[in-house]
């Protein structure tokens, strides 16, 4: 099969396309045929080993010292079951699946090997594309929004970072909850997040978001350029504030109204945002895509800040 490799940490240009065996599917797992994956802000990160202010160390680690101990990166896959392994009863070869794959990484291939546990069944109506740029900014902005705030009809959210994966569910997430949305984005981008649901719109290159007066019972970070003491100025005395980046000093002193980490790859969740993907109510955003040969270009435009929904990768 063909994959997308990372052998040292560093530039876009660092990644190859290269030839490897099929991986075989061990007990309780499924091979998948790959039809879209995504190039994540996750998986530049990892590339380039720029991990968080804080976690230099502690990222080479986890992930490998001079190079991503697994080579071929990807977090999130669409696509179809090829082949079952050992005690797999639930799932059939052709089955329309879709998932995260989390620390096994390995979606940037033609083929991956997945625990079925942890196999979401991809709605015939949800095309791979959007399946496959939905579920990492999807899961995140649901548990954050869902989970963490617990927003509600008349709750007002800032969502800063809109227009991006995560930013662009958030926004339609927090409408769908009843809440009034302000999102933060660039002027080109403004039309965007509108039409997503959101009822105010914020330009970051004109205004510091420091210096506003506005308050909100939700703020939610999708970029990484809120600090705890920074968010917390935009809050109501009721507010929460979300930091879905954040460096590793703000995740320890995340406690009481703040909120930092990652979030959990639950298959009742992404189920939960195929189906409302499927009836319609949640709209997949997807700026660019790209087939496998031209991965590099794909991490060279997560690499700008400036990707707009989701950068598909067709195996």
């Amino acid at each position: 099969m063909q994959a997308a490799v990372v052998d040292h940490y560093g530039p876009a240009e660092n990644v190859r396309v290269v030839a490897m065996p099929r991986p075989e599917p061990g007990r309780g797992e499924v091979l998948v045929r790959v039809h879209a994956t995504a190039v994540t802000s996750a998986d530049a990160r990892i590339r380039a080993a720029r991990f968080p202010r804080g976690f230099g160390l502690l990222g080479r680690l986890a992930f490998g010292l001079r190079g991503p101990r697994r080579a071929v990166l990807g977090g999130v896959y669409s696509g179809v079951v090829e082949v079952l392994g050992p005690g797999v009863v639930d799932l059939l070869p052709g089955d329309l699946v879709c998932g995260m794959t989390g620390l096994r990484l390995g979606a940037h291939a033609q083929y991956v090997a997945v625990p079925a546990a942890k196999v979401a069944r991809r709605p015939a109506a949800v095309r791979d594309d959007d399946a496959a740029g939905l579920l990492f900014g999807g899961l995140t902005a649901l548990y954050f929004l869902r989970d963490r705030a617990q927003i509600g009809p008349g709750d007002a959210v800032l969502v800063n970072g809109a227009s991006g994966a995560i930013g662009t569910n958030a926004v339609q997430l927090a409408r769908l909850a009843g809440a009034r949305v302000t999102a933060v984005t660039s002027a080109s981008n403004a039309d965007l997040v509108r039409s997503l649901g959101a009822q105010h719109v914020i330009d970051h290159t004109r205004d510091d978001l420091a210096r506003l007066d506005a308050r909100f019972d939700v703020v939610l970070d999708a970029v990484g350029n809120l600090s705890i003491a920074t968010g917390r100025r935009l809050l109501t005395p009721r507010g929460r504030l979300l930091l879905a980046v954040a460096d590793l000093a703000d995740m320890v002193r995340a406690r009481g109204k703040v909120a930092a980490g990652t979030a959990p790859e639950r298959v009742a969740d992404a189920e939960y945002l195929l189906q409302r993907v499927a009836d319609g109510s949640l709209r997949v955003v997807n700026g660019s895509s790209f087939t496998l040969d031209e991965i590099v270009a794909a991490h060279r435009l997560v690499d700008t800040g400036r990707k707009v929904g989701n950068a598909i990768v067709r195996p």
